[in-house]
């Protein structure tokens, strides 16, 4: 696929997973990569991977739960294409008790405002600049999950996180259309990457973090708003989201919770 309108990338959580798959996925002569994570060691590995590619890359160890930081960092950066915000994290109650607190706060800090403030900036550099050939200042993609539509008792705070960055961004696409900017939602189902390799029960439809990406990219390309795979996952969530409380508690009841952190 041709990744040549995606010259500026911006990806966070981009030391493994997704968000590396992405950056190898966009790395091409004349690229220039912004890339950040919270492992200098395997950021170091994608940066050295994406350059090995013919790109230019500009990694930063960062948290995305600090705003200020972020937001200093992608008021610098320049020009930007697209924008990811991928970095991510995961737990549940896999130990048969309520979250912790901490746990649940992490999950929030990092799953929502994260996204929040990564977004943000994002939207305020990308309107303030000139529209590209294709007619659009630029593109965000937020990555969200399968999870958001439905309420997992295994996983509460990583569901109501995901569901909180999907509904945030879908309603303001509608409104940063108008201002030049493509904004989408991406539900991924479950991918092999660190966050999927705790998981003690069956997933289905589970792909490979490059294969993800290939997703990903092809409808970034089509200016999708949300994009949802595999298409049968999101079918199947959509369905039990829609059923009675009590059927779908008893039904998600019957799944393993994620390990607790």
């Amino acid at each position: 696929m041709d990744q040549s309108a995606f010259a500026s990338v911006l990806i966070t959580g981009a030391s493994s997973g997704i968000g590396a798959a992405l950056a190898a996925a966009c790395a091409r002569p004349g690229a220039v990569l912004h890339l950040c994570g919270r492992n200098a060691a395997r950021l170091e590995d994608v940066a050295v991977t994406c350059r090995a590619r013919g790109a230019i890359v500009h990694a930063r160890v960062l948290d995305v739960a600090d705003r200020e930081a972020m937001a200093d960092w992608i008021g610098g950066v320049g020009y930007l294409d697209l924008v990811v915000a991928n970095a991510g994290i995961s737990a549940g109650t896999g130990n048969g008790r309520p979250e912790s607190d901490a746990q649940a706060r992490a999950i929030f800090d990092v799953n929502l405002h994260g996204v929040l403030n990564t977004a943000l900036p994002a939207l305020a550099v990308i309107q303030a600049q000139p529209e590209g050939v294709d007619g659009w200042r630029g593109r965000i993609a937020v990555v969200s999950s399968v999870a958001a539509f439905v309420p997992a008792p295994g996983a509460p705070a990583y569901c109501a996180s995901k569901a909180a960055a999907d509904a945030w961004t879908v309603a303001t696409a509608a409104i940063a259309r108008r201002h030049g900017v493509l904004m989408t939602s991406i539900c991924p189902g479950y991918v092999r990457t660190a966050m999927t390799v705790r998981n003690r029960f069956p997933m289905p439809g589970l792909m490979t973090a490059e294969r993800a990406a290939g997703i990903i990219l092809r409808g970034l390309m089509r200016g999708k708003r949300r994009i949802i795979f595999p298409w049968w996952m999101g079918l199947a969530a959509r369905l039990v989201g829609l059923l009675p409380l009590a059927i779908t508690t008893r039904l998600l009841n019957t799944v393993p919770g994620k390990d607790s952190a």
